[in-house]
């Protein structure tokens, strides 16, 4: 039926009796399978404390889950830190791990009990100092490996290691707790050897800061990078996880730093069903090859990690028979909002106006992504069950 090892055949009947009642599109998010993915990953690496990436589904009820389940939360805006504390969690379970963020903000994060700040730059440190003394401070530096992510993170964040170093060194002057360092690989990160290259920069830097700056971390914040269950094949999670302990352990042996996670993508996407309707089915020309579909849902309507093709997501229709290849694209009127142009997808010569695609593995940076009124759309309606 499709590629997503977690839609067993009780869950997809579960999607096709929910959805057959509701007007298109929307998401549904299926509840037990976030539940599965966290304990998997907290079982895989046990050392680690989890701070769920709420940026990549922020709907109350999956936060209500992962508060249930234990799992600390990693903030990027004073809005994901209002909508928590709406909830009821509480400060110490936090982190703010966004590089960009107002002075005033800062103190807003502060005045709420959040003591643990990433940063990569001397102007927002100089910050923090003034909004939130004493907090504790990880200077977040560039991983080269997130070039080879599904979904590359570029050099907008991170700092290089010289850097790095001079920040901690920096933060300790300003009245800070020099705590630690992050990276991030990069999303949909496949190269499990991605966090070994950045493993290597952040134990470098350790030693030196101990040997000549008499520093001593106590911290190492790996971010995210976890892949889902797109179209192209990963290892499990257990594989990535043996792979970080095995590259932890020959660089500190039994004197390991604390562990922080920031998975997102990988605790909630695969428990997510995008699903659209065929709104027009065309050709472009009497003697083209290929069809183009038109759907109800498109990249400003939550499929905005189509752009530059990057996530391939599991596609499934209920029609069988002969296929043909499609381009892809949303109802928009925006010529961006072309889908799969060059990655193209076989769909069945029968589909018609009307029918139903279901777009899996949806649960991460859809609905978060969806635009509040672009052409008069609405955002994408979001149902956990």
């Amino acid at each position: 039926m499709n590629q997503n090892e977690n839609m067993t055949s009780e869950r997809w009947q579960k999607v096709l009796d929910i959805s057959r009642e509701k007007e298109t599109p929307f998401q549904l998010i299926l509840s037990d399978v976030i539940e599965e993915k966290y304990r998997e990953l907290n079982e895989s690496l046990p050392f680690a404390k989890i701070y769920y990436a709420m940026k990549a589904n922020p709907a109350p009820d999956i936060l209500r889950l992962l508060d249930r389940l234990g799992s600390n939360f990693d903030v990027a805006s004073v809005y994901e830190l209002r909508r928590l504390q709406e909830l009821g969690i509480s400060a110490d379970r936090m982190s703010c791990g966004n590089t960009i963020k107002k002075f005033e903000h800062i103190k807003e994060f502060y005045a709420a009990g959040i003591r643990l700040f990433v940063t990569d730059s001397e102007g927002d440190l100089r910050n923090i100092a003034k909004a939130a003394p004493g907090s504790k401070i990880m200077v977040r530096l560039m991983a080269e490996g997130a070039q080879t992510a599904d979904w590359p993170l570029s050099r907008k964040f991170g700092c290089s290691p010289d850097l790095a170093g001079d920040l901690l060194v920096l933060a300790r002057k300003l009245g800070l707790q020099p705590w630690g360092l992050s990276f991030h690989v990069g999303s949909q990160q496949r190269d499990i050897t991605a966090w070994d290259s950045a493993l290597s920069k952040v134990n470098y830097l350790f030693t030196w800061l101990a040997e000549n700056e008499d520093l001593k971390l106590s911290c190492i914040n790996m971010g995210g990078g976890f892949p889902a269950t797109y179209r192209e094949r990963t290892n499990p999670v257990q594989t990535y996880a043996e792979e970080i302990t095995r590259y932890l352990q020959e660089d500190y042996g039994d004197d390991m730093p604390e562990i922080l996670i920031e998975p997102g993508r990988s605790l909630v996407a695969d428990s997510g069903v995008l699903v659209s309707e065929i709104v027009l089915i065309s050709r472009k020309s009497r003697t083209a090859l290929e069809r183009w579909i038109y759907q109800d849902c498109g990249r400003f309507g939550g499929l905005m990690e189509t752009l530059g093709e990057a996530i391939h997501y599991p596609i499934y229709c209920e029609r069988s028979g002969p296929g043909e290849d499609v381009i892809l694209a949303g109802p928009s009127c925006d010529s961006m909002d072309t889908l799969y142009e060059d990655y193209r997808y076989e769909l069945p010569l029968s589909l018609a106006v009307g029918d139903r695609l279901y777009w899996l593995s949806t649960g991460a940076y859809t609905s978060s992504y969806s635009a509040v009124e672009f052409n008069g759309f609405p955002p994408l309606e979001t149902l956990v069950i």
